[in-house]
């Protein structure tokens, strides 16, 4: 690998904070090994490769074919690359979904395989439909992508939308399959992909949205994240050493001390510190959501210099793939590898996969300061780049219109360099705005009608899913639903700080509903009738920054026509909220 040195800013660096690990686990403990121990003695049977290389692609081994999900099936019937390697894709949009449908090969590919190009197909809702999602390291954007993608939906009327995601990502909406090869060239045009960014794959890369542009940035980490997209999908050509994983991946590098990536929820975080005077990262690893267990990231107690960073994703990778299990899908992420090697066995595992099966260990020299208040990207602010600034805008829920991306495209070009940054919070950034033209900026009638740079302090934190509007696995439609018990909240309390809030569909919790400060998760309730009706189990106390933990159920199966009262009294005791009725009273 080439040796690069990206730019970054030592703050004074603060005392490291030693503890074990406990509930709620906190982010910086790297000196510190958790409690999770490695078995005293870890047969060698275990600790052979269950995948093997054939013919380029890595293929489960037949002694270890026993017990295996339906999806590790699919993959053994049909390699899911060769619709990339073999040009399938083409001759399968060829067909039409009634001859699909009567070919179990087929309706495979369709409804399983095509996640490994980014395709899911929404056979539940919007049949013959598929949801496109891309590949956009570090959430960065360019006018020129953005106009594209508006293009793409444009055509689908009612049916085609943008998301943007909580993985700082597009997704695009209503797309059919017939369209999917020109649209397959239309994105490497443009410089995009939507290459493994679905099923047992890593998803984005996801980095600091204010890269390059923060004046207190620790690194600008847009070299490591477009380096791990780069490595992941080979060039866009396809990795296949890293398309059949036990399950999904996730991987983020932090350069802000604001924490913007949210570290605690990745399976591989790069956390920024130097050692002896070198600059590199200190590793968590392990955490992930999934509807039976959630888990925040544990110290791997190893720390990578900054040009180690993808020999380092390349050895925890290939741990994972060689050893994860494949059987119940609800036990195959990677902290579930973990837990059964112990911290210690795992970590060996990676040590042994690495250039020189050398590891250093975590350095206490951590340059995240632990006593940071995160800061509102919203709005406008100073860029380090003298008379320049950015822009954040509220996208409530993240949803856009195809007319919406083009009128952002243009306000990038005209008022900036043509970029546009996403976040996980599912907001646009627009970057290097001169500063004279900032007043003339928040006039447009985009910002002053839609996307607000000031929006009310209840909307701020708003994310939301997809929700059963377009996801087979939604329980509960979540945009709409969100947006209106929010502007209902907002007109019965008062409160004088932004209040987390985050809404998924159903127990997958791709709204990480654990880390906000009110979430709910859809479900099915019972009213006051006892008849079955759409509710939402309502979890509190997720925080997120230094002192990260994971929230808990407070209420479970509250009907969803009741939340609004059930959220005004959380904000009222718990938040400092003040009812309007008697904010009123006492003017």
């Amino acid at each position: 690998m080439s040796s690069f040195s990206p730019k970054f800013l030592t703050p004074p660096l603060p005392r490291c904070r030693a503890s074990a690990r406990k509930k709620p686990t906190r982010l910086f403990t790297a000196v510190s090994p958790p409690a999770t121990a490695a078995p005293a003695e870890m047969e060698a049977a275990r600790l052979e490769p269950r995948v093997e290389e054939r013919a380029g692609y890595w293929v489960l081994k037949e002694k270890f074919r026993q017990g295996i999900n339906p999806q590790e099936k699919v993959k053994l019937e049909k390699e899911p690359m060769k619709l990339v390697t073999e040009n399938g894709i083409a001759e399968l949009a060829k067909l039409t979904m009634e001859d699909i449908d009567s070919n179990k090969l087929n309706k495979d590919d369709v409804d399983v395989r095509l996640k490994w190009l980014g395709l899911f197909h929404r056979r539940k809702h919007q049949y013959g439909r598929f949801m496109m999602r891309l590949k956009l390291p570090n959430g960065v954007t360019t006018s020129e992508q953005t106009r594209y993608l508006a293009s793409v939906i444009r055509k689908y009327g009612k049916e085609g939308c943008a998301d943007v995601t909580t993985r700082q990502n597009w997704q695009i909406r209503g797309v059919v399959l017939p369209d999917v090869p020109e649209i397959l060239q239309g994105l490497a045009g443009v410089g995009l992909t939507s290459l493994q960014s679905g099923m047992d794959n890593v998803r984005n890369p996801v980095g600091n949205p204010l890269a390059g542009i923060d004046p207190d940035e620790i690194v600008d980490t847009r070299a490591y994240t477009n380096l791990l997209s780069q490595f992941i999908t080979a060039n866009s050509a396809g990795n296949l050493a890293l398309t059949n994983l036990p399950r999904k991946w996730n991987v983020c590098v932090v350069g802000s001390h604001d924490l913007y990536e949210h570290p605690h929820i990745n399976d591989l975080a790069y956390m920024p510190a130097t050692k002896d005077g070198r600059f590199g990262f200190n590793l968590l690893v392990g955490g992930f959501f999934s509807p039976k267990r959630c888990e925040e990231a544990i110290p791997l107690d190893a720390w990578v210099s900054g040009d180690d960073v993808i020999p380092l994703c390349k050895a925890v990778l290939e741990a994972f793939r060689d050893l994860g299990t494949r059987g119940n899908r609800q036990k195959t992420r990677m902290m579930w590898l973990i837990d059964e090697l112990g911290i210690e066995g795992f970590r060996a595992e990676v040590e042994k996969r690495m250039p020189n099966q050398e590891l250093e260990q975590s350095s206490p020299e951590e340059l995240v300061e632990k006593k940071w208040e995160r800061r509102d990207y919203l709005g406008v602010h100073p860029q380090k780049q003298q008379g320049l600034s950015y822009i954040g805008l509220h996208i409530p829920v993240g949803r856009l219109q195809a007319d919406e991306m083009d009128s952002l495209a243009r306000l990038a070009d005209e008022y900036g360099t043509g970029e546009l940054r996403l976040t996980v919070e599912q907001n646009i950034v627009i970057p290097n705005i001169e500063n004279s033209k900032i007043e003339s900026l928040l006039k447009e009638p985009l910002l002053t009608e839609r996307f607000s740079p000031e929006p009310p302090i209840l909307m701020k934190g708003l994310v939301a899913c997809t929700g059963s509007q377009f996801c087979g696995q939604g329980i509960i439609e979540t945009k709409a639903r969100a947006l209106k018990v929010t502007e209902e909240v907002g007109r019965l309390v008062s409160v004088d700080r932004p209040v987390r809030m985050h809404w998924t569909g159903c127990p997958n919790t791709c709204g990480q509903v654990q880390v906000a400060d009110i979430g709910f998760m859809g479900c099915m309730a019972r009213d006051e009738n006892g008849k079955t009706c759409e509710g939402a189990d309502v979890y509190l106390g997720g925080k997120i920054g230094s002192d990260s933990h994971l929230g808990e159920i407070y209420k479970k199966s509250v009907p969803c026509k009741d939340l609004v009262p059930v959220v005004v009294n959380i904000l009222v005791e718990k938040f400092g909220g003040v009812l309007r009725e008697r904010e009123e009273a006492e003017d």
